[in-house]
């Protein structure tokens, strides 16, 4: 069966709006101004700021009292707290499951935080399998994280596969380092030409899964493909 293979974050889930949130609403929990979500969003930078980095600068930048272990636990609880199901989302992989596809998700971060926004959003319903850094100790881009997620679909990665996500470093990348052709969500970026291109740019969710069911339209293997985006 095809195998396809999804990031979470910013990808099946929407973080980007969920961090927006939690600082509009710590932000007025604590008495701040516009000018302080814009710096919580800025400093989250997508994810990439490890927790205790972003809370102990949070923490000096307010004069907080609160321990940093006690600011991360409460963040945790409470972006979970915001996720809901996407339609859309939930949509497009029911449509692959019916077409016959194979579904994993593949995401880098806390296992607990992680599977908690899956179960939330009603992904764990219709995925065949999850892959989650923190329970394995490795992450993308290794291969290790992308062989563990097709081995519980009961699958290979055999060069059919493909990888959907946001990241060019850990998507985009650690997809082609296996052998998976890949889809890249570009959220209005520009790719950077110094990296190895993707097999497709879109912009959204929905257009990918079209990619995925339409077969002709999704570029070449990748042992043949020219490194070049297509149009």
């Amino acid at each position: 069966m095809p195998l396809v293979i999804f990031d979470l974050d910013d990808t099946l889930v929407d973080r980007a709006g969920l961090v927006r949130r939690w600082a509009t609403e710590w932000a007025a929990d604590h008495a701040l101004g516009a000018d302080e979500v814009a710096w919580l969003v800025d400093a989250d930078c997508g994810g990439y700021t490890p927790r205790e980095a972003f809370f102990t600068a949070v923490r000096e930048r307010l004069g907080l009292d609160e321990p940093v272990p006690t600011l991360i636990e409460a963040c945790r609880e409470r972006m979970v707290a915001l996720v809901e199901p996407d339609p859309g989302a939930l949509r497009a992989l029911v449509l692959l499951r019916r077409a016959g596809w194979r579904i994993a998700i593949v995401t880098n971060g806390d296992t607990a935080l992680q599977r908690a926004k899956i179960r939330r959003s009603g992904l764990d319903a219709v995925v065949d399998a999850i892959a989650v850094s923190g329970e394995l100790g490795v992450g993308k881009p290794d291969p290790r994280i992308f062989e563990v997620a097709a081995r519980r679909c009961g699958e290979r990665l055999d060069g059919t596969g493909w990888m959907v996500g946001d990241s060019p470093q850990w998507d985009v990348v650690g997809g082609r380092g296996v052998g998976l052709r890949t889809i890249w969500l570009r959220h209005g970026r520009s790719w950077d030409d110094g990296l190895p291109a993707p097999d497709a740019a879109v912009d959204s969710l929905d257009e990918a899964v079209r990619i995925l069911t339409g077969g002709e339209s999704a570029g070449a293997p990748p042992s043949d493909r020219s490194g070049r985006m297509p149009p």
